[in-house]
């Protein structure tokens, strides 16, 4: 009986440090070196979908160095030429194995028309017309989606949406797209 104890206590101990050293981090905005952001509207309390995005960059990136290059290039042209006031997603999936702060959340992104108050805007760096991002980028975006969920930013009813759902585009690629097809909350509108 002593020995059954034990040995129970040795799995749950373990399945706890497991289930610790799979916690999500995710990088802050000064990692990628953001530039300031002009007041972006707040969002109160959980939103309805999350909407998943790619950032059409073929060979995604790899390295820390060149996927917080490629992050900082994307708020360049979405504070310049698109006249944003930050970076438009609220978190980017990242190659490099990191998930990074974009806008964060309780904040309106800039990413998919008509839904932007009521969502969530995650992006993978990278193209993925023809190949789904590697599973480390698609168990940080899950993670990421859980973390929304405990943390109350996202409801639990919530609804998951490739980008092309949303509007006229080919975002997030066929390959993303379809993946995220087989994930439980995606709903076909």
């Amino acid at each position: 009986m002593a020995l059954a104890r034990f040995l129970t206590t040795l799995m749950l101990s373990s399945l706890a440090l497991t289930t610790i050293s799979h916690a999500l981090t995710i990088q802050p905005r000064s990692s990628w070196g953001a530039a300031s952001a002009r007041t972006p509207s707040r969002i109160r309390g959980a939103v309805d979908y999350v909407i998943i995005h790619h950032s059409d960059n073929p060979g995604g990136c790899s390295s820390s160095q060149q996927c917080q290059r490629m992050i900082k290039s994307i708020q360049t042209d979405h504070q310049g030429r698109r006249r944003f006031s930050d970076i438009g997603y609220n978190f980017i999936v990242a190659g490099d194995g990191n998930v990074y702060e974009g806008r964060g959340f309780g904040l309106q992104g800039s990413h998919a028309p008509n839904y932007n108050r009521n969502s969530i805007g995650i992006v993978f760096l990278g193209s993925f017309e023809s190949q789904a991002p590697s599973s480390q980028m698609l168990q940080n975006a899950k993670d990421l989606i859980a973390k929304a969920k405990a943390d109350g930013y996202l409801k639990d009813n919530y609804t998951l949406l490739g980008h092309r759902q949303t509007k006229a585009t080919a975002c997030p690629g066929t390959a993303l797209y379809n993946e995220i097809k087989t994930w439980p909350k995606w709903r076909n509108l």
